[in-house]
Order: C-alpha cells, then sequence, then structure tokens
C-alpha cells in the first residue's frame, strides 16, 4: 500500500502523479480524499523492530511506512547527510517527498546527502521499511532467526564542513608490529589539504597532504606500543584534524595470524575460548536497544570465561564492537550468506558483497575484530564454490591483517566426521558446526569419533550444543531437560579435546532466542533453547560446564 498504483507501478514513476505514502498528504495539503494520515497513525519507538512493540505486528513480514518531521535551518557553509545505522531489510527513503534512495540488506549502515534538499524551517522524512523474505536476496528466505523489521539502529542528521574528513585506516602493519599505517580520506575539494594525525600517547603527531582524489597515506615507526589483548585492551586515544574539523577515536594495536595449526595474538599462540550470539534481548524481546542491552550480553560471555564472540549470523551494531574492544573480546564478524543463497545470481553476489564491504568500512578500526566471516553451512556446489571464493578474495585484498574463515561442510562415516570442503584451501581456519549428540547420534557415542580434517590449519568448532528448558529436569537422558544439555556438553569437550589443532570454539549459543521454525509447543514456543541463558536470564546446568572447561584452559 502507499508504494504501488492498481497497475502495480511504483507512484514516484507513475503517469497518474499523486497517490504514494511518501507525499504526506493530509486534509490541509491536498483537496480531496486522503485515505491515510501519519499524524493519526500509531507511533513506533525507533531505533527498534516492529514485532516486538505491538502485538498485531509480532509475526508480521511485510512493508511498514515510517514518518518523522524535524526542523532545521540549514547553512551554506555545511553539508548534510541522513544516516541509518540499519533498516530490516528493504528500505525506500523520502525527503519531503522526493526519493533520496533504496538500500537492501538488514544490519548494515547507510547514508544519503541532502545538502541542498533541506528546507529552512519544518521537513519530513518518510522511510518505507520492507523485511519480506525472498530467494535472491541476502539473507535468503530459509533462516533461523527472527526476522525483526524495522529501522533497527539509529537514524541520524549529519552535518559536516564543505570539505570533511571521511574515512580513515589506522592499524599496525601488516607484518611489522613496530610500524603503525594507515590513511586519511577527505571528501569535497580536498585537493592539497592538511591533516593532522596525533596518538599523544605513542608521542605521534603526524601532518599529512591529501593528494587529487582526497587521500594521505601514511607510516609511522612506534616503541614502547602496548598490545591489545583480552588481558590487557589496551585504547589509545587517536585526533584527526583538519581545519575546523576534529574527529577523535580510541584504538587499540594488535596483530593476529596463523602459523601451521596455531593461531598467534601478537606472536603469541592463543585459544579461542568463544561462544556465539545473536542481536537479541532475551530479557526484553526484540532486537538490542541499548549500550545496556549489549554490555549485558558481553558480560554473560565474559563471566562464561570467554576471550572471543562469535556474533552471528549477521553484522551486529557497531557499539556492540566498540564494547568488545573496550572489554577485551575478540570477534568474529559475519553477514548473512546462510545456507543455501542464489549463487548463480549476479545480484545476490553484489548485495553479499556489498554487505560484507560496508561491514569492513564500519569495523576496520576495532581491534577485537580478528576474523571476517564470508557464511555459514553453505552446501557445497561448483556455483558456491565461485560465489564464496570471490568473497574472500575480496577480503583478503582489501584487509590483509584479519583472518578469513566460513563454516565448512563436513561428511560423517562411520565414526569419522571429514572436512574436505574445497573452500577451507583459501581459507585461513579450518572451522565447521557439528551437533553430535542432538541432531546425530547419541552423547555417549562421541567420545568413539575421530576427526579427519584435510587441512594443516587451525580448527575452529563453530557451533556445537543441544536444547534445553530452563527449569526443566530429568536425568542425562531426558530430552529438553538441563541434564540433557549438560551431557550433551560434557561428551561434545572430551570428542573434541581429541582434535589436533583445536585452536578454538562458539558453542551455540549464549542465550535462548526467537525463531518461527522452534514450535513445539511445550519445550520451545517459537525459541531455539540452545542458549546456555534462558530468556529469563537464568543460567543453565550446561553453562558452568563450559565455564569450568574455559577455566581449564588458563
Amino acid at each position: 500500500m502507499g508504494y504501488l498504483d492498481y497497475r502495480q507501478k511504483p507512484f514516484d514513476q507513475s503517469p497518474l502523479g499523486k497517490g504514494g505514502f511518501y507525499e504526506n498528504l493530509n486534509a490541509e495539503t491536498a483537496p480531496g480524499r486522503i485515505e491515510y494520515n501519519f499524524d493519526l497513525s500509531p507511533t513506533l519507538h525507533v531505533p527498534g523492530d516492529w514485532n516486538s512493540q505491538a502485538e498485531n505486528l509480532e509475526l508480521y513480514e511485510g512493508t511498514l511506512w515510517y514518518k518523522r518531521d524535524f526542523a532545521i535551518s540549514p547553512k551554506e557553509e555545511n553539508r548534510y547527510f541522513v544516516h541509518f545505522g540499519a533498516v530490516n531489510y528493504e528500505a525506500h527513503v523520502y525527503l519531503n517527498g522526493e526519493k533520496l534512495g533504496v538500500h537492501k540488506g538488514g544490519f548494515t549502515p547507510f547514508q544519503f546527502e541532502v545538502s541542498g534538499k533541506l528546507k529552512d524551517g519544518k521537513n519530513f522524512l518518510v522511510v518505507m521499511v520492507d523485511n519480506t523474505r525472498k530467494q535472491d536476496e541476502v539473507p535468503t528466505v530459509n533462516t533461523d532467526w527472527w526476522n525483526y523489521g524495522g529501522i533497527t539502529r539509529d537514524v541520524n542528521l549529519l552535518i559536516t564542513p564543505k570539505t570533511f574528513i571521511s574515512d580513515y585506516k589506522i592499524q599496525l602493519a601488516d607484518n611489522d608490529m613496530n610500524v603503525i599505517e594507515g590513511y586519511v580520506q577527505m571528501d569535497g575539494n580536498a585537493l592539497g589539504r592538511t591533516v593532522q594525525v596525533a596518538i599523544p600517547e605513542l608521542n605521534i603527531e603526524k601532518s599529512l597532504t591529501t593528494d587529487a582524489s582526497g587521500k594521505a597515506d601514511f607510516q609511522v615507526p612506534v616503541t614502547n606500543i602496548k598490545y591489545w589483548s583480552p588481558d590487557n585492551p589496551m585504547l589509545y586515544a587517536v585526533n584527526l584534524s583538519s581545519g575546523n574539523e576534529s574527529v577523535d577515536d580510541k584504538i587499540g594495536f594488535r596483530s593476529i595470524e596463523t602459523a601451521g595449526k596455531n593461531i598467534l595474538l601478537n606472536d603469541k599462540s592463543i585459544f579461542l575460548k568463544g561462544i556465539s550470539i545473536h542481536d537479541e534481548n532475551p530479557l526484553i524481546e526484540g532486537r538490542l536497544r541499548s549500550e545496556g542491552d549489549m554490555r549485558m550480553m558481553l558480560e554473560w560471555a565474559k563471566e562464561l570465561g570467554c576471550n572471543f564472540v562469535r556474533l552471528a549470523h549477521y553484522t551486529h551494531n557497531e557499539t556492540m564492537i566498540r564494547l568488545a574492544d573496550e572489554m577485551g573480546l575478540m570477534v568474529w564478524a559475519e553477514i548473512p550468506v546462510y545456507w543455501t543463497i542464489s549463487w548463480e545470481n549476479k545480484e545476490t553476489y553484489q548485495n553479499a558483497e556489498n554487505q560484507l564491504m560496508a561491514a569492513i568500512e564500519r569495523d576496520k578500526n576495532r581491534a577485537g575484530v580478528i576474523i571476517w566471516y564470508v557464511g555459514n553451512e553453505t552446501p557445497v556446489t561448483e556455483a558456491r564454490n565461485e560465489f564464496m571464493g570471490k568473497l574472500v578474495s575480496k577480503v583478503k585484498n582489501f584487509d590483509d591483517t584479519r583472518l578469513v574463515a566460513a563454516a565448512l561442510e563436513v561428511e560423517r562415516d562411520g565414526y569419522t566426521v571429514e572436512v574436505d570442503d574445497p573452500l577451507g584451501d583459501q581459507l585461513d581456519l579450518a572451522s565447521f558446526n557439528e551437533y553430535g549428540g542432538w541432531y546425530w547420534d547419541k552423547p555417549e557415542e562421541l567420545t568413539k569419533y575421530t576427526f579427519d580434517i584435510h587441512f594443516d590449519k587451525p580448527v575452529v568448532i563453530t557451533e556445537f550444543g543441544g536444547g534445553a528448558l530452563a527449569g526443566f529436569h530429568g536425568d542425562k537422558n531426558t530430552m529438553w531437560s538441563e541434564e540433557h544439555q549438560e551431557f550433551i556438553y560434557e561428551e561434545q569437550l572430551k570428542m573434541l579435546n581429541k582434535i589436533d589443532g583445536l585452536r578454538g570454539m562458539t558453542p551455540w549459543i549464549l542465550v535462548d532466542f526467537k525463531s518461527p521454525r522452534r514450535q513445539h509447543p511445550v519445550y520451545q514456543n517459537f525459541w531455539n533453547r540452545k542458549g546456555l541463558i534462558s530468556e529469563t536470564g537464568e543460567k543453565k546446568k550446561a553453562f558452568f560446564v563450559l565455564q569450568d572447561y574455559y577455566e581449564s584452559l588458563d
């Protein structure tokens, strides 16, 4: 409604003219019958999803229209941008009835410049949001998490000078831990601009001059640097300035690489004691709404004994990444290339690449992000191998300071688990999901299994576990009981400890989360119960099994 006319043509392209909701018409601004009125319509909190804010929208997938009034007196010496942290999934954005553009991808930021389009005084922004799942999108129609629709992250009107600092990258040089390098990118009339880069605690103050593209590269030696690590998450105050503009950040410096079957953080072997996390608040249904929500989740991970979190299955909120930096948690960051994507569709690939690059652009200066993850449980075909291989190459060409991984496919033959996915040749880790004791075989059989992994690389188990309804008890063989989940974890850890080159794990999952696939009316009721913590914050027995295991690794 409000987007297409009766000929199924968008109103903004229709010869019939008026009729689109984006026009924000009412009795005062247009004669005749108007069959909608934003000012009299229900309201929603933004940022926020619509499913958790209105009972009649809990299961809704489709389009919803948002309108926001605001007042401003734009100045000639400034530029203006409307910036969205994330909108799930497809957003059509209009300012004062004029279309700014379209964005696809439910978890990545985007913006439109509105310089010269703002009125002095009252303005209105209209956004049509559509979270309908489609086969050729990323993710596709089949997922195992709740499809929360809406403007789920912050919306801001950004005001900048005519020429401003639009991007920067500041990291340790690849293969040289005594050099900090990077670039500053200016936007606007940027040729020959002077930019200052300062890191006071490292006695760095560098003056740069931008080239014809507005970019200035730099490289500077450092001494007495404290490297970022989970034990000492050191973040340095960094200041970038040009003219009257000043940008402040906090950046940590560390190296991450592999050597044979080892993962080296700052040249020292490390075991990734991890857990998987969804962007969902179990205590108040819906997406994580605030820094407090996100800190709660990461504090639970720290209490579990983690030094590492897998932020599944899509790009999480930037605040979550920054908190992980601050709290000393390494991060596995991923995009929703999940299960069976339309591998041969060029637009689907471009969408996946766009989401991947948007995530890398946003989080490239975060020390905690050590792994870019390009896909989860994707069935092996020639088309899939090409699709995924292109994503891997894209990452490696753009960022050589992090590892690249995916959840590889596995096969079982008797008591042997074989990992021979051809994609593994291009990745830095032999990482895969396995659900022994839950989806295959019994927990007591797991110690009979061995692993035949065809890669001389560090092994990270990206998912294992089983479901349990918190507070439901029985013996260790009682399905859905906390004791059964506990038993699975005990036997899983015995089995996994036999793997040569095991260097980490992110069991599935920290907290129970909503999923339309999980419908058992007694034990699930639309919740995936594999969490170690319930939707009420209650720790299940398996939580303490994993906690003890991680403590034993110290």
